[in-house]
């Protein structure tokens, strides 16, 4: 009989340290006390060009500084109004977000666009999000009323049907108990295992819901949604690209599309803005 009571431990070990792929190293720093190279400025005031507040929302075990250092800046340099909060944070833990049940999470997210929404006397936000948090926000349009506050979505690796780790998490089948183990400790990695409650409950009757658009940015290296394609949404108003189709030489993988990959950002400006948009090459990087 095998043990285990010993093998469920390192089994969770390895499902977290897959996961934390999505971030680099975290500092202490929140956007609410840390000055954030000029975003989540809440006496910013949307311009006519930009008329929609971006609201960042990040990935599983980031948090929003570390998630954003990249995105940010370079939104709040071309004109937005760029906010980023923290969300799903576990009792006792510090600095790591993005753990809890996604429900629960989607609703501090509503909160905050609304928060967002008060602060600059716009009608609607922009949202972007980076793998859970380019799939969260689904929640906030379809079951909470966000769709009447967001004009667009855009999911940098969103974790949107699920991931298998590379069929890692078909191994908890194996192992009785662990599945259990999963959901106490991190919910938000028992909701993104494909198949999930959740998962189901969000995707059923369809991906979208009307007067939001959805863009979704993938990459085929990506090692922690997988298969990367399953990111991808169906439905009206959906656009989603593959960064490899418009620059064969990028090589980014899950954390690096949405931490520091221009061509990414130059897309994501595109999704935002797309009466303005230009094409997004190789040569982007230098944009």
């Amino acid at each position: 009989m095998l043990p285990w009571k010993r093998l469920l431990r390192p089994l969770t070990a390895l499902l977290l340290t897959a996961s934390v792929a999505l971030v680099p190293a975290a500092t202490s720093a929140h956007a609410a006390d840390a000055p954030s190279r000029g975003w989540n400025d809440f006496s910013c005031k949307p311009s006519a060009a930009h008329p929609h507040p971006v609201v960042l929302v990040h990935g599983t075990f980031g948090n929003s500084v570390d998630n954003w250092l990249g995105l940010a800046p370079y939104l709040k340099n071309r004109g937005y109004c760029v906010y980023s909060f923290d969300y799903g944070q576990l009792s006792g833990v510090p600095v790591f977000y993005g753990l809890g049940p996604i429900d629960k999470s989607a609703g501090q997210l509503s909160a905050f666009v609304d928060r967002v929404l008060g602060s600059t006397g716009a009608t609607e936000t922009d949202l972007v999000g980076h793998s859970q948090g380019g799939m969260m926000p689904r929640y906030y349009l379809k079951f909470l009323g966000g769709a009447a506050k967001v004009d667009a979505l855009v999911g940098i690796a969103p974790s949107n049907h699920g991931t298998t780790l590379n069929g890692l998490t078909r191994l908890l089948d194996y192992f009785p108990g662990a599945g259990d183990l999963l959901s106490r400790n991190t919910p938000a990695l028992a909701d993104q295992t494909a198949g999930s409650p959740f998962l189901t409950k969000l995707n059923e009757g369809g991906d979208t819901v009307p007067g939001v658009t959805y863009t979704v940015l993938a990459t085929k290296y990506d090692e922690v949604v997988t298969p990367y394609r399953s990111q991808f949404l169906s439905g009206s108003g959906v656009n989603n690209v593959v960064i490899q189709d418009l620059c064969p030489l990028d090589l980014s993988e899950h954390a690096a599309i949405g931490l520091f990959d221009l061509i990414a950002f130059h897309e994501v400006t595109n999704a935002l803005d797309p009466a303005h948009a230009t094409a997004t090459t190789c040569a982007s990087v230098l944009g």
